[in-house]
């Protein structure tokens, strides 16, 4: 990522393009896993399984009156020339418990987690996230993944993997049918009249059958309609697919965007996708991931955010990250020294499995032989070429210089706003809700308090007319 410290206006009456009333932001926070943005070596770093961790952090988006929490998951330890890739050891609880429980400590923030399409099936995910509902009030959201490798199907019976088209094709479907489920149930239904001796009034409720190329169900929905109607979607894919798949039918998209030229270019074509669906411009909403350095002063911040891009990227990392490139053992080269001379080996077995980096690197050669121009016209070794090559922070200055930053992406039509990630758990994003937050508020472009109690109510998102949309599927099948 880029650093987008540029200011826009420095009072409260920032407005959006063509004179219109400035746009209110969305802000989400990403308790993320130990990785390359984490640095769990820091002595303010704590546990990413104890439940006060997720609490403390929870607490503090709440706090700061943030529309949701979002946790990622992984079905799978990657690895990396045979054994686990240890930055991404966290033996992380599995999601819909850390949900569930923080439903229990939270009342108002929105409870998102990535669940996957490719490997799971629409009853037992649509009763989860059904239930899940009903525990929160009302505040529960699901990120829709497909998974893309082998290596992560070998964890299940069906094994294997699906080809991009297909594993989007079962996505959808994956979600259409999760619907039906969730739409078996108007919210009518009980009645409970002991007088009567009537608990349910429609003899039929939570009634489906399904068939199609990838799910053929019959039989009842055993979870009653929860308070939004169905979870709020989120997806997370920036391939045509991906981009389709969102405009079509989620809430709201995951963008790794995060210049503003970029970022206005992602935003225009996803919006413009809606209505060839039958959507409007406010039913789905663009939300990049981000992550922040505060300081007291700007340079500070830009001091700040150097030394914790090398606290990301030690010298084992540095070359950890190489060989997923040139797909070798490179661990007897200096991290501190050139790149190796040799080219990557570009054969189909990697000894990075699972790692994304095997599909953003589909030229291994071609990356090679750009990385060398870089690192010799810059005079780079190995670790600074990774530090400049595997992103930066999004958000680098004072906390007056990041609220301008975030205001004015979001008024220029970059994003609806931001999913943070700080590099700091439990506590990193503390800071962050002390400043920032208070000045967004002051212009006007955040919320001061919640006005509503389910998550739709938050992203500003309709309540779903179940039996329209249902009357619409069985007219289009």
């Amino acid at each position: 990522m880029s650093s987008t410290t540029t200011s826009s206006t420095k009072s409260g009456t920032t407005k959006g393009g063509s004179g219109r009333p400035p746009k209110q932001i969305h802000l989400a926070a990403h308790f993320p896993g130990v990785n390359n943005t984490t640095v769990w070596s820091d002595p303010r770093a704590g546990s990413h399984i104890d439940f006060s961790s997720f609490v403390h952090f929870a607490r503090t988006a709440e706090r700061a009156k943030f529309d949701f929490l979002f946790l990622a998951e992984g079905l799978r330890l990657r690895e990396q020339g045979g054994r686990i890739y240890d930055l991404d050891v966290v033996g992380r609880p599995d999601t819909f418990t850390v949900l569930s429980a923080l439903a229990a400590v939270t009342e108002r923030l929105g409870l998102a987690g990535t669940i996957n399409s490719t490997f799971n099936e629409p009853y037992e995910v649509a009763r989860q996230f059904a239930s899940l509902d009903h525990l929160s009030g009302g505040r529960a959201a699901w990120n829709v993944v497909t998974s893309w490798d082998a290596f992560t199907g070998e964890n299940f019976r069906r094994g294997g993997f699906l080809p991009q088209e297909q594993r989007y094709s079962r996505a959808k479907e994956f979600l259409a049918t999760a619907n039906e489920l969730f739409d078996s149930w108007r919210g009518d239904e009980i009645v409970a009249d002991p007088e009567a001796g009537i608990f349910l009034k429609e003899a039929r409720a939570g009634a489906f059958v399904h068939q199609g190329e990838h799910f053929d169900i019959a039989g009842r929905f055993n979870v009653p309609r929860g308070p939004q109607g169905r979870p709020v979607i989120f997806q997370a894919g920036d391939s045509e697919e991906g981009r389709e798949f969102a405009a079509a039918d989620a809430d709201a998209i995951f963008s790794r965007h995060s210049t503003l030229d970029a970022g206005r270019a992602f935003y225009a074509d996803v919006k413009g996708r809606l209505a060839r669906h039958g959507r409007t411009h406010d039913q789905l909403l663009i939300l990049p991931a981000a992550t922040f350095v505060l300081g007291d002063t700007d340079a500070e911040a830009r001091e700040l955010a150097h030394e914790v891009r090398r606290q990301q990227v030690s010298g084992q990392t540095a070359i950890a990250y190489l060989e997923q490139v040139w797909n070798r053992d490179l661990s007897g080269y200096d991290p501190d020294g050139p790149l190796p001379d040799i080219d990557p080996d570009p054969g189909e077995h990697t000894i990075a499995r699972g790692r994304a980096s095997v599909r953003m690197y589909r030229d291994p050669i071609a990356v090679a032989r750009q990385w060398r121009e870089r690192a010799v016209a810059e005079n780079l070794s190995i670790r600074e070429l990774v530090i400049e090559t595997t992103g930066r922070q999004s958000f680098v200055g004072s906390p007056a210089t990041v609220a301008d930053s975030i205001d004015a992406f979001v008024q220029a039509d970059a994003a609806d706003g931001f999913i943070l990630v700080p590099h700091i758990t439990p506590g990193g994003l503390d800071g962050f809700a002390d400043t920032v937050v208070p000045l967004l508020q002051e212009r006007g472009v955040f919320r001061h308090d919640y006005t509503g109690t389910t998550l739709r109510d938050h992203l500003g998102l309709a309540h779903p007319d179940s039996r329209r949309k249902a009357e619409n599927r069985r007219a289009a099948s």
